[in-house]
């Protein structure tokens, strides 16, 4: 099977007897309260998805990100995962110090802290989302941050929960499900939207030439206007259901929020399919972007840049229902003009659905539409 992301699979939660001892001397800690976000940055670092970072980015590692894509060591890395705070709660609190982390008012993790920094906002967001043009989600919630960062190692003590149970594998999970699967080569598929026949096409078109498919929908902080976490999760069960066998198929969610971050989060999102134990990852086109900040392909020409990435690219470009082939087709495959072209436009989909109307069965499964149309407003508001 695939190697994690650097090597080696990090697993921060510590023993249920340290666990037990850490909680009980909670209180001796200087502690910070912690927001969902940073929470489950904690969750995806202990659970090895964001392997090989032990916790948040030390100053060495942060600039080294924002600067080259990469960890001091060379290994390919490009969202900085950091822990913002305001510097007012930092009194007291220098280097070496080991910080208590609250979630909810209940004990979560231990931070070793390592290094307390300033950062400059405007350095960020031209390293991560090319621009610094407030428009942009990312953009914003840099901007919004608070001015110091602390980096160090976490050790997790609980876990934090999710609603979705059900559908929560983690790393050391899906490892042994691929090999129980018999599957050695697996296609990873990123999504933050209910799926549509163009969305089906490059997943089974990607599945032809591997053993299995991992839809692995993202849970998380989205933008106003995305879909909500559950349509998304409701969308894709009763596609799999109807559309897909299991046997070369499975699901489960990822939580982390969406950064919008373009070229720089294709790569970001690999890694972390690769940790899952993928050898494969779908990368289509406009991939985790926003607006018109990103060319439509620049996300598959940043792979170009990282040869040594260790999970394959599986490139996409447009696809459409062509009425004279009477399929789903690509630029590739299909001689015909546009005027026989229906693309899978998302705003024209999702401006159906919003006016509760049902989209044409060569645009979007009816079981699927009709999933989407029980909710009231299926979007983040």
């Amino acid at each position: 099977m695939i190697q994690p992301h650097g090597g080696k699979l990090v697993d921060r939660f510590v023993s249920e007897k340290e666990s037990q001892r850490i909680t009980d001397s909670f209180q001796d800690y200087v502690t910070l309260d912690i927001s969902q976000e940073i929470a489950q940055e904690i969750n995806n670092i202990a659970h090895g998805i964001f392997s090989p970072l032990e916790g948040f980015l030390t100053r060495e590692e942060f600039e080294a990100v924002l600067e080259h894509g990469r960890l001091p060591d060379d290994t390919p890395w490009t969202i900085p995962i950091v822990f913002d705070v305001n510097p007012a709660k930092l009194t007291g609190i220098t280097d070496g110090d080991m910080i208590g982390l609250s979630y909810n008012g209940k004990p979560l993790a231990v931070l070793e802290l390592e290094d307390i920094y300033e950062y400059n906002p405007q350095q960020f967001v031209e390293s991560v989302f090319l621009t610094n043009d407030s428009s942009h989600p990312g953009v914003e919630k840099i901007n919004n941050m608070e001015k110091k960062l602390l980096g160090g190692r976490v050790r997790m003590i609980a876990d934090m929960g999710n609603p979705y149970p059900d559908y929560t594998l983690y790393p050391k999970e899906t490892r042994i499900l691929f090999k129980e699967k018999g599957w050695r080569t697996v296609v990873a598929f990123q999504t933050r939207n209910p799926p549509h026949l163009g969305h089906e096409y490059v997943q089974k078109t990607a599945l032809s030439i591997v053993d299995g498919i991992f839809i692995n929908p993202l849970i998380g902080k989205k933008k106003v206007g995305d879909f909500t976490d559950e349509v998304i999760l409701e969308s894709y069960k009763v596609l799999m259901q109807n559309y897909y066998l299991s046997k070369h198929s499975t699901m489960a969610v990822l939580h982390t929020e969406m950064r919008y971050g373009g070229p720089r989060e294709a790569i970001h999102h690999a890694i972390m399919r690769k940790n899952f134990g993928c050898t494969h990852f779908i990368v289509g086109r406009d991939h985790a972007g926003v607006g018109d900040f990103y060319g439509p392909f620049d996300a598959q020409f940043i792979f170009d840049n990282y040869p040594d990435m260790g999970i394959t690219p599986v490139f996409f470009r447009s696809f459409f229902f062509c009425k004279k082939c009477n399929s789903i087709a690509n630029d590739k495959i299909c001689p015909h003009g546009g005027e026989d072209h229906v693309n899978f436009a998302g705003k024209k989909i999702r401006e159906m659905l919003a006016n509760g109307e049902v989209p044409p069965v060569d645009m979007m499964r009816e079981e699927v539409s009709k999933t989407i149309l029980k909710f009231g407003n299926p979007f983040v508001t």
